[in-house]
């Protein structure tokens, strides 16, 4: 499972939707269109491309964290607290985080899970001052006992950065990493998916690009995600199931740097995709989606 932060299906805009100005080889070539509000659904061989309702009963602009946490808690977060909330998790959901995140859950069915993304020593640093704003992934894997990676996993090929190819914690960070082929961080990705029941690997700049932040990167950004999922689609094993997903719109939309209205964009390939294509609906759809693959 690959999570996009703040990416959904927006306009055919060639001046404010980045996959239509820049062009987006993932859609283009594997499946000869970029979904589109006016064409929001792709399918070609056994990949999927679909709209998912990231306002779930909600009349408001949604947000990252009763979102994330209808994602992969499997519940409408947003309707039990009665309003979107974010960018972390309203306080009362933190107990129904702790129980139903979906590492838990399949942890208890004795399956072997993985959270990919790698951590630099400023974020345990934040962890350790007693400050715990953390995203809902995190929040899972801190609940449950699950130990983070850090950057001595992504030097020994065990980890993932967020931006893919190392390139912002060696710019930005200074720390001393390859940058590597958004290719081979895919195939890197694949082999450690091919150890595990379950792996997730979540990427955060496409919400960052969306809210305006850091847009010098974007056609670098972009490339390098274009590349990865190019590579990851082209090679996914047969006995294996792709799911990436987003909590909101954002990023398809360059012309506010707010979230959207839009619906949140899916895509489903490999083993099972066609199944979790018509099971999935809203965010809260997706979890119970991929546990029936278990069952």
């Amino acid at each position: 499972m690959i999570f996009m932060d703040g990416v959904g299906i927006g306009k055919r805009d060639y001046e404010y939707n980045p996959f239509y100005k820049l062009g987006f080889k993932t859609f283009t070539e594997l499946l000869g269109s970029i979904p589109s509000l006016e064409l929001p659904t792709l399918t070609k061989n056994d990949i999927y491309v679909f709209p998912v309702d990231a306002s779930m009963g909600i009349p408001e602009i949604p947000l990252s964290g009763t979102g994330q946490t209808s994602i992969f808690c499997g519940f409408n977060a947003s309707k039990l607290i009665g309003k979107h909330f974010g960018p972390y998790p309203y306080s009362t959901l933190v107990p129904l985080i702790k129980d139903l995140n979906i590492f838990k859950t399949l942890i208890q069915k004795k399956k072997k899970v993985q959270f990919v993304n790698a951590y630099p020593k400023a974020f345990f640093d934040y962890i350790n001052s007693g400050r715990k704003r953390l995203s809902v992934t995190t929040l899972s894997c801190l609940l449950n006992g699950m130990k983070l990676n850090k950057i001595s996993n992504l030097h020994r090929g065990k980890a993932l950065s967020a931006e893919i190819d190392n390139s912002r914690l060696v710019k930005r960070m200074n720390y001393k990493l390859p940058i590597i082929k958004p290719e081979n961080a895919a195939n890197r990705l694949l082999r450690i998916g091919a150890q595990n029941h379950f792996t997730l690997f979540e990427i955060f700049h496409t919400d960052h690009l969306g809210h305006g932040r850091y847009i010098e990167y974007l056609e670098e950004t972009m490339e390098t995600l274009d590349r990865f999922l190019v590579y990851i689609l082209t090679n996914l094993k047969k006995n294996m199931t792709l799911i990436v997903c987003s909590d909101h719109g954002n990023f398809e939309d360059l012309s506010t740097k707010m979230h959207t209205l839009n619906p949140a964009l899916c895509i489903t390939s490999g083993k099972n995709s066609e199944q979790l294509y018509k099971k999935i609906k809203s965010l809260y759809d997706i979890k119970p989606a991929i546990m029936e693959m278990y069952d």
